[in-house]
């Protein structure tokens, strides 16, 4: 999907996209055995500075994570707090910039939620194996 696309469909200009300000603490805890899950955080890094762990080899207790939740879902610790699943998502696309957008994935709700856990459970699916292919591309260009 073309920058573009992303501006028609969720009236997004380049001066809407300001990245959060360099001082924030943000630690990125995910699947680092999941490809789809693996171009994601690429494309949040080129964004902004985080720190990002595979949930296989973080010190999960630090966090107050359990290994059962981090395999489920991305975790997103921000100044010491935590968001996990559809709301990490958006706390990283706000603090990417995409303001309009993450409000949009907060808004959603359930939806929102339900959308993320069919993600997270059909990672093999030929949708998010096309959508892997489509953000590995766009993370080679940027």
């Amino acid at each position: 999907m073309s920058f573009h696309a992303q501006k028609t469909l969720f009236n997004v200009t380049i001066s809407d996209v300001k990245p959060v300000k360099k001082n924030r603490d943000i630690v990125i805890i995910y699947d680092g055995e999941c490809g789809f899950c693996k171009e994601c955080v690429k494309w949040v890094l080129t964004r902004i500075t985080a720190t990002a762990i595979p949930f296989q080899s973080a010190d999960l207790s630090h966090y107050g994570l359990t290994y059962e939740r981090c395999s489920k879902e991305v975790v997103v610790v921000i100044n010491g707090k935590v968001s996990g699943g559809a709301g990490a998502v958006a706390k990283l696309l706000r603090a990417s910039g995409y303001k309009k957008l993450a409000t949009l994935l907060k808004l959603s709700g359930p939806l929102g939620r339900k959308g993320y856990s069919w993600v997270a459970a059909n990672r093999d699916s030929a949708i998010i194996r096309l959508a892997h292919f489509l953000l590995r591309n766009l993370n080679r260009k940027t």
